[in-house]
């Protein structure tokens, strides 16, 4: 089972700090399952920025993890874009003159152009080719369009199902309406003992795209409902908000919340079977970049680390040069990168409950190194203290290799002059955080190590 282990640094500081041991594995695998049963759930829901969809999917989430819910009306300025009108749609099709029927809005959510103006015309094949989406390169998975911003609208449709539509007349219907309303963005604040935050954003717009970003989202409700039952330093806040819109609208009425922002994660595609990926934050060295790549590359082999770039999802918001903050993105296979990114073939089936369960653990590794990391002062250290008759070191010695346990510990008593913090140790000795901090919390028990006062 994962545990939560109070180290030393908590009696000497009142400040409790998360502890995930190696155990959490067998919870990875059950979190792994259970996420993954609910993203086949949401997956057939007809989601977009705003409206009925987006709200049923809220629900649903607040089954597993409470959440509050904030409603920013239509026409709501935040910075430079406004909260658009509310859209709904009940029903699109394309019916020949014959009566045969095409992209059928109840065959898939993806076959009418998210946010489409409403339409009930007839058209020649010809006049309404313009208006049909497809990918001539996969010609049986239909795209997934928007047009959030201009009134326009269209069908998508699989490429050979485009090229098989019999010449004639046809009847075009979207049954949809635009007009007030709201955008919904939830939040779940898991309170800890400090006011500094961690931010933990996911997107969760899409309509039948299970990886971009069911996934993120299932990944980011069950670390909230694991927090729910630990002790944290971090106050821990997750944020689930349409893309785009959602997190420059939760950041413009948050103004003075972002201060108290010291770390924070975007989560995406984190269901597929590629390797753990993370993208660094806007300056490329804070301290979750570090922290991050550090469990990444000790833990997760094949683990890929890339640059910030303007491009991809909501950290491009949360790092922009008016906001920027100390948030990276983690991911799998990135967006764009795997073929199924943005199409019909984008399904739970590609999915796998070892991956969700896989980044479940990844996440909470790096929360822990995140609330481990601090600085301590070696009150012994005029030489190496005796760690055996402390119980700390093998009686007998001689041995070619030195025990891991052992080497943890030397290293925290060699580099902890109240100036090195525990990441800048584990960086140094190629050694995990989780182990370092095991050690440090030996060392205090022993008491020949002491936290410092000043947090890192």
């Amino acid at each position: 089972m994962t545990d939560v282990r109070a180290g030393a640094e908590t009696a000497a500081q009142g400040t409790p700090v998360l502890r995930v041991q190696a155990q959490a594995a067998n919870e990875a695998d059950s979190r792994g399952a259970a996420m993954l049963a609910l993203i086949r759930e949401l997956h057939p829901v007809m989601r977009s920025i705003t409206g009925r969809g987006l709200r049923d999917t809220i629900q649903r989430l607040g089954q597993v993890l409470p959440l509050n819910v904030t409603e920013v009306p239509t026409g709501t300025p935040v910075f430079d874009w406004t909260v658009p009108e509310e859209w709904s749609i009940e029903e699109a099709y394309l019916e020949h003159e014959s009566g045969r029927r095409f992209a059928d809005l109840r065959a898939s959510t993806l076959h009418v152009v998210n946010y489409s103006a409403p339409v009930d015309t007839m058209l020649t094949l010809d006049e309404l080719k313009p208006r049909l989406h497809s990918l001539p390169d996969r010609p049986d998975w239909i795209p997934y369009r928007t047009s959030y911003y201009k009134r326009e609208w269209g069908f998508c449709l699989a490429h050979r199902e485009l090229e098989s539509l019999p010449e004639g007349r046809y009847h075009a219907v979207i049954r949809s309406s635009h007009g007030p309303g709201s955008m919904t963005i939830a939040e779940h604040v898991h309170d800890g003992a400090t006011e500094d935050e961690v931010l933990v954003f996911a997107h969760d717009c899409h309509p039948a795209l299970a990886n971009d970003n069911l996934a993120g989202v299932a990944v980011a409700i069950h670390l909230g409902d694991f927090l729910r039952r630990r002790k944290t330093r971090y106050t821990y806040r997750f944020v689930l908000a349409p893309a785009t819109i959602g997190s420059i609208a939760w950041l413009a009425t948050h103004g003075e919340h972002l201060s108290r922002i010291r770390h924070g994660l975007v989560l995406s595609l984190l269901g597929d079977k590629g390797p753990l990926q993370y993208k660094t934050s806007r300056t490329g060295s804070c301290l979750v970049d570090r922290a991050t790549w550090h469990v990444l590359r000790t833990e997760f082999p094949g683990a890929g680390l890339r640059d910030f770039t303007p491009w991809g999802y909501d950290e491009r918001q949360f790092c922009s040069p008016g906001i920027d903050l100390p948030m990276g993105r983690l991911t799998r296979t990135p967006n764009g990168e795997y073929s199924e990114y943005h199409t019909s073939a984008d399904t739970p089936d590609i999915l796998s409950a070892a991956s969700l369960g896989q980044s479940w653990l990844a996440c909470l590794k790096i929360f822990e190194a995140l609330e481990a990391n601090r600085c301590y002062l070696n009150l012994s250290p005029k030489g190496e203290p005796q760690l055996g008759k402390r119980g700390l070191y093998r009686a007998i010695g001689g041995q070619k290799e030195l025990p891991r346990r052992e080497f943890a510990l030397l290293w925290m008593l060699n580099q902890s002059d109240g100036k090195h913090s525990l990441l800048d140790i584990a960086e140094r000795s190629g050694l995990p955080v989780a182990e370092l901090a095991d050690a440090a919390a030996d060392l205090c028990e022993a008491a020949l190590l002491a936290p410092t006062q000043e947090a890192v």
